[in-house]
């Protein structure tokens, strides 16, 4: 017969052995997460792992049937051929990507703060109108405007210049760009404008003091994006710029891939050439990146 000792006493072991299945449920749910992070990340980095090994090959090893994984012969000399190239002169293209998207990300931000941070603190006639005036315009593309921008450019006298394509690049990321601070600085409580403010600050001072440190994150997706869309930009580089030495990498590795006949290890090499600063930029700001993206998703 069972006594309520024995009762208590299972009862007791039930509940020891419950935080151990507890715990083996979540190291198994870790583990099983975990693989399918590592075959996520192995799907999409295996493309900048062929084009990396890719660079490293002669141009008959890459078109070789069967196709061979590692280099049988490792041509480093690749990355330093692929520089003194005579018609196409990378040096010159990699500091127009450089000057051109910087400016452009600086410029954005100039206008992009003040512009998001007044519509999130002034309720002003014709608010709601602007703000969807300026989220259409992040639906057209360079290619659909490119006859006009190149007439203005030629009445302005900036034709063929970098200053055209970073107003060009300014000009279609500036809607995103103040669409994302809009929203951080609506995020911001106004008691703690209004208290600075009572302390003494000016409108200016609070803006750059108390403000733009608590929407550091929102600045930094802003600046990430805008200069990935600069960086990567293509169809108005190629049109505006016809100067060889003023076009960006993402133009001038076009140069390499013929009709005929493709240089598929000097395009291997710029590709990887052109994604480094992209990618040190994303492992340099990737917390207050990841901060960024994931403001307001818990309360």
């Amino acid at each position: 017969m069972t006594t309520p000792a024995d009762v208590a006493r299972i009862e007791q072991d039930i509940g020891a052995a419950e935080p151990v299945v507890t715990r083996a449920r979540t190291r198994r749910r870790r583990w099983e997460l975990t693989a399918v992070g590592v075959v996520i990340a192995a799907m999409f980095l295996l493309p900048f792992v062929v084009m990396v090994l890719g660079s490293l090959k002669s141009r008959a090893e890459i078109l070789r049937i069967p196709p061979t994984y590692l280099p049988r012969e490792w041509h480093l000399d690749n990355y330093a051929t692929m520089w003194s190239t005579p018609e196409t002169p990378l040096p010159f293209n990699l500091v127009s990507t450089v000057v051109i998207s910087a400016c452009a990300t600086a410029l954005v931000l100039i206008v992009a703060i003040p512009a998001g941070y007044y519509t999130a603190r002034h309720r002003f006639p014709g608010r709601a109108v602007f703000l969807g005036l300026v989220l259409v315009t992040q639906m057209l593309q360079p290619t659909v405007l490119v006859t006009g921008l190149i007439r203005q450019f030629f009445t302005l006298g900036i034709n063929d210049t970098w200053l055209a394509m970073i107003l060009v690049n300014a000009a279609f990321n500036l809607s995103f760009a103040v669409w994302i601070l809009h929203s951080f600085f609506a995020a911001v409580p106004v008691e703690i404008e209004e208290a600075a403010l009572l302390d003494g600050l000016n409108r200016w001072q609070t803006l750059v003091r108390v403000s733009l440190p608590l929407v550091w994150p929102g600045i930094v997706t802003a600046t990430i994006f805008v200069v990935v869309a600069c960086w990567n930009e293509f169809a108005a580089s190629l049109v505006v710029l016809t100067t060889p030495a003023n076009q960006p990498l993402s133009v001038a590795l076009t140069k390499f891939v013929g009709q005929y006949d493709t240089a598929w290890q000097y395009v291997f090499a710029i590709s990887t050439v052109g994604i480094i600063p992209v990618v040190v930029l994303f492992a340099l700001i990737e917390k207050r990146l990841v901060a960024g993206l994931t403001a307001g998703s818990v309360k």
